[in-house]
């Protein structure tokens, strides 16, 4: 089991940050079968890309830092905020120092690949970093790019839900709603099936939270450059990993409110900005706003603001709408 000891001033320094570079990573892995497989649909539409870019680029020398469990720092910097894109996570991984990347292929590249001629080449190479890290961006470009916008909705809205979240119930029941194997004991957050860690102090420092789309259960960084940290799967990626999910038609809803404005309060089960609906369900912004101002109008949708973003909710009414096309 894996315990945090958390102290009031942690809560008060504890935050939440997006992580591009980890979910590459992740699905990186689970293209080269070291993670969770991917949906069909997913693993058909982007391995003939992987495989031709392990063959064009030295992708293969990234791979190899990577075990089921674990990958090198350098290729997943830790994010510094819920900003975080792409271009800062590759800027950092572009400026890691060679002394530190060879200490980490020294003790993260200990499979079989590592031991291929092609991939050892790069890593014993005075470029090693700038030819991982130029890999690494072309499957970034190839792999990722096009989905992330939706994907990083998901995580926004996560985030979102969160906060709200801890406003409402307060920190225990925030922590306790990240998975079902996470518990919130005697001040501490306890995870239960981690091999035995002990108990891992904060120290003043806080928690950071990562919400990810691909990863499958609680992972944690538990040693520096990382703050002491936990991924867990955001809200929503379930209908990206279950495919039947995604043929079923919410039928009954459709008819009456027409297709559009159904997905709209189906993905309302948490409250979003347009913004964050129309990346997350890809649709033009001003078609959303459209349909959610006739939602409000229904009595189907109330909105609040919240900081500088307007957030839509679904009313009592709407509720039941949702829960019935189900």
């Amino acid at each position: 089991m894996l315990r945090f000891d958390v102290s009031a001033e942690d809560l008060l320094r504890s935050r939440f940050a997006l992580s591009p570079a980890m979910d590459l990573c992740l699905l990186l892995r689970s293209l080269a079968g070291q993670n969770r497989p991917l949906p069909r649909a997913w693993a058909t539409r982007l391995l003939p890309a992987f495989e031709r870019l392990r063959r064009e680029t030295e992708l293969d020398a990234a791979l190899a830092l990577h075990t089921p469990q674990s990958g090198p720092d350098f290729v997943a910097p830790p994010p510094r905020g819920l900003n975080q894109t792409w271009a800062d996570d590759l800027a950092m991984i572009r400026a890691t120092p060679l002394e530190a990347a060879r200490h980490e292929f020294a003790t993260t590249a200990t499979g079989p690949s590592a031991h291929d001629p092609r991939v050892r080449a790069v890593l014993d190479s005075t470029d090693a970093v700038s030819r991982i890290a130029e890999a690494m961006d072309q499957a970034w470009h190839e792999l990722l790019a096009t989905d992330w916008p939706q994907l990083r909705a998901i995580c926004e809205r996560d985030v979102v839900h969160r906060v709200g979240v801890i406003g409402e119930h307060g920190w225990a029941t925030t922590i306790e709603s990240l998975h079902p194997s996470v518990a919130w004991r005697a001040g501490g957050i306890e995870i239960g099936f981690f091999p035995p860690v002990g108990n891992v102090r904060l120290a003043g420092d806080g928690l950071l939270l990562i919400p990810s789309v691909f990863v499958g259960n609680i992972a944690a960084h538990l040693e520096d450059p990382w703050p002491r940290t936990l991924v867990y799967p955001a809200r929503g990626t379930a209908a990206l990993w279950d495919e039947q999910a995604t043929v079923l038609q919410p039928d009954a809803l459709t008819a009456l409110v027409g297709r559009a404005r159904a997905r709209l309060l189906l993905a309302l089960d948490a409250p979003a900005s347009t913004s964050h609906l129309a990346r997350s369900l890809a649709m033009a912004p001003g078609a959303v706003g459209d349909h959610l101002a006739i939602l409000r109008g229904a009595g189907l949708l109330v909105r609040a603001r919240s900081g500088r973003s307007v957030l839509y909710r679904r009313t009592p009414l709407g509720e039941a709408l949702a829960a019935g096309s189900g």
